[in-house]
């Protein structure tokens, strides 16, 4: 149970072969109705598999104690980000980086489920409902902090570009919708909810389909994800060193933070590593996406540069395999 078992590993091997490939320029490349099929199949897989679970251990407590650590940690990640990055930066671009490290990367979650399947540790199908959970509220305190920050300074949104207007932010209300009706978000929940209600017989069903295509398709899609972040690594230019220090470090301070909250609630082992996984990820699609227009104030080359070039990098080569140590060593004591 180690990084180099993990490097070995042929998705995390296409992943890194994607980054090469990227890097050396090549006319390789995944089609968009492709790559965006690919994530829709990972996230109903990943959503039937945990709706399957469900069906055979109920929503008990340990249950409604998973979902609350969650929520907790969604609160708590965004609010120290902000009070720390905002010695480095202007408030807003704080405000636009603290959020996308308090939401969650749906690959990073389903990569440690894969991870935590090849390892024989077995995890709670309810940590799929806890991702959904906490993809929204960082944005949430994001937006309401970007509101207060410019009532604070008395400034109107900034223009994007020298003569070209940025578009109004987004208030509250829009934000809530948006992150709450997002497309992938709802198909995982609708996917274990299906689960859910078919049970074994919908899991005998679908077996090919949810569990035998799996690990192709994740490959497949790690190789996309490589070829996507060569393309980001520009947006790395001229980031100060403390901030990439910042995208190193952040994952493992908030999935000690997780770790110690699941220790305290009494998780059980594999729901203790997804929930440092998710604690420790960074969102560089949903949350990005509605920064733009939430904050366009904010720098996009900070956000999404460090989340997918440097945080998303690290937990796929090192990150997933290392949560997963310090909890088997903790757990087994």
């Amino acid at each position: 149970m180690n990084a180099l078992s993990n490097l070995l590993d042929p998705a995390v091997l296409f992943f890194v072969f994607g980054v090469t490939a990227g890097l050396l320029r090549s006319n390789l490349e995944i089609p968009t109705a492709i790559s965006r099929f690919l994530s829709l199949y990972l996230l109903m897989s990943v959503g039937l598999k945990g709706g399957f679970s469900l069906s055979q251990t109920g929503l008990g407590a340990h249950v409604l104690t998973g979902l609350l650590a969650a929520a907790l940690l969604a609160v708590i990640v965004p609010v120290i980000g902000y009070a720390l990055l905002k010695r480095w930066l202007n408030k807003l671009d704080a405000a636009a980086v603290a959020a996308t490290y308090g939401s969650v990367s749906a690959t990073t979650f389903i990569a440690a489920t894969q991870y935590l399947t090849n390892q024989g540790i077995e995890y709670g199908g309810h940590m799929a409902a806890a991702l959904v959970l906490m993809e929204s509220p960082a944005i949430i305190m994001a937006v309401a902090l970007a509101s207060w920050v410019r009532r604070q300074q008395g400034t109107a949104p900034a223009a994007l570009a020298p003569g070209q207007e940025a578009p109004p932010p987004l208030g509250v209300k829009a934000v809530l919708h948006e992150a709450l009706t997002d497309g992938a978000q709802l198909l995982l929940l609708g996917s274990l909810v299906v689960g859910m209600l078919t049970g074994e017989h919908g899991k005998a069903m679908m077996e090919p389909f949810s569990s035998g295509l799996f690990k192709g398709m994740l490959a497949i899609f790690l190789l996309d994800m490589g070829l996507l972040v060569a393309r980001q690594l520009p947006l790395l230019k001229g980031v100060p060193t403390a901030l990439l220090a910042y995208g190193l470090l952040a994952p493992l301070v908030h999935g000690a933070l997780a770790v110690g909250l699941a220790w305290t609630l009494g998780l059980s082992q594999g729901d203790a590593t997804l929930l440092t996984v998710l604690a420790a990820s960074a969102s560089y699609i949903v949350v990005p996406a509605v920064l733009r227009h939430a904050i366009p104030e904010a720098n996009p080359g900070l956000y999404l540069g460090l989340s997918l070039a440097v945080t998303f990098v690290f937990n796929i080569l090192a990150g997933i395999p290392l949560y997963t140590l310090v909890v088997a060593r903790l757990w087994q004591g």
